[in-house]
């Protein structure tokens, strides 16, 4: 290893300190620009819509194999300051512990992996190419993001051939899960729309709620399926019911749900869009309200088959921890999403329990662990 080995924890701190709160840049992005392009580093911002994003190339031409590396540096809101014990944006390690917003998801991820990166073209210069790809907008809408970094690569003629995004995968002990794939997410905003009328003449209104409820009723019921080969069961929330009447004694013209799906691989987006609609028109024609919906769709779902790529990441996990890395794809969504349509993808990073608190924290000792097995992961995959 270097005598001038870059520190993965001070990084993690001088990222902790820039306030990059979503949307805003913070300075965590032209921080690892001036980082990277300090090591020989090719660097181009692919900012778009006011979002900072950053690509950085390391290696001679585009024929070689290409290595990646994917994350964000933008953060959530902190929420209430009384309630940190510690300034969310100080960086102070008490007791081998690195409290600051960031500091598990994932600033410490992202500095991990450049740290390696650096490090490893410095001592061991691959043949081929290492490719950082660092976005502001993870924590947001994400469109234009990790999405406005792919866009510019297959512009310019940019690739990775194999990728690993740094997310917290780990559920209690550095080294336990990888994930190879993400359910898919999509949001149905749905309004029930009736007759206003006076609740002592029901008869003279068209009440929407109970068509509402009935239809509300039908998803939630619903077996959407019993899991496959690697996801558990597709699930469906209601997450919002509301009809804002402040009148006791008066039906609403409307009401308002919102439901939430998470689906795996039985399932597109399209296919149960049809099914939502399909059901709403049912209860319509049965109740004479009308039911109609706006559908967003955060990302299907995917699977990087077991193989090359997850074995290559779970032999220098276990080299490092002791630890087989389970093949997961639990959780919610992530960049991942948008990287699997490019090459293909897995997700390893740290222990993830305190991402989005209070008292957002990681351990010192950990970020070293990440840095040291991001780094095993590099000399494999070059030397195979």
């Amino acid at each position: 290893m270097s005598k001038t080995a870059t520190d993965p924890v001070a990084l993690t701190q001088e990222l902790i300190r820039c306030a990059s709160v979503t949307p805003a840049e913070g300075g965590a992005i032209v921080l690892l620009d001036d980082l990277l392009s300090a090591a020989g580093f090719v660097t181009t911002r692919t900012d778009r819509n006011g979002i900072a994003n950053l690509f950085a190339r390391w290696g001679q031409g585009r024929n070689g194999r290409t290595f990646g590396f994917n994350g964000h540096t933008d953060v959530v809101p902190i929420g209430n300051r009384n309630d940190w014990t510690h300034d969310p944006f100080g960086a102070e390690i008490v007791g081998g512990i690195l409290y600051g917003r960031g500091a598990c998801d994932m600033k410490s991820g992202v500095a991990a992996f450049a740290a390696a990166a650096i490090d490893f073209v410095k001592d061991t210069p691959p043949d081929g190419s290492i490719v950082l790809a660092i976005t502001g907008d993870e924590e947001g809408d994400g469109v234009d993001g990790t999405d406005a970094i792919l866009d510019w690569m297959n512009a310019n003629g940019e690739r990775m051939d194999h990728c690993l995004v740094g997310e917290p995968t780990c559920p209690n002990t550095m080294g336990e899960m990888m994930k190879i794939g993400r359910r898919g997410s999509m949001t149905a905003w749905i309004t029930a729309t009736g007759r206003q009328g006076h609740s002592a003449y029901p008869h003279r209104a068209l009440n929407p709620l109970p068509a509402l409820v009935r239809y509300l009723d039908t998803l939630a019921s619903h077996t959407l399926d019993d899991g496959t080969e690697h996801f558990d069961a597709s699930t469906l929330a209601i997450t919002s019911i509301d009809v804002g009447n402040p009148a006791n004694n008066v039906i609403p013209r409307q009401g308002t749900a919102v439901a939430n799906i998470r689906f795996n691989d039985a399932h597109s987006s399209a296919a149960l869009t049809e099914w939502l609609q399909s059901e709403a028109a049912k209860v319509q024609a049965e109740t004479g309200v009308e039911i109609t919906m706006t559908i967003k769709v955060s990302g299907e779902s995917f699977i990087t088959p077991p193989g090359e790529l997850s074995d290559l990441i779970g032999r220098a996990v276990t080299a490092e921890t002791g630890q087989i890395p389970e093949l997961s794809t639990t959780g919610g969504t992530s960049d991942a999403r948008y990287v699997k349509n490019h090459c293909p993808v897995v997700e390893f990073g740290l222990v993830g329990q305190s991402m989005h608190q209070v008292d957002e924290h990681v351990a010192v000792d950990h970020i070293h662990q990440l840095k040291s097995i991001y780094t095993r992961i590099l000399s494999g995959y070059f030397t195979t």
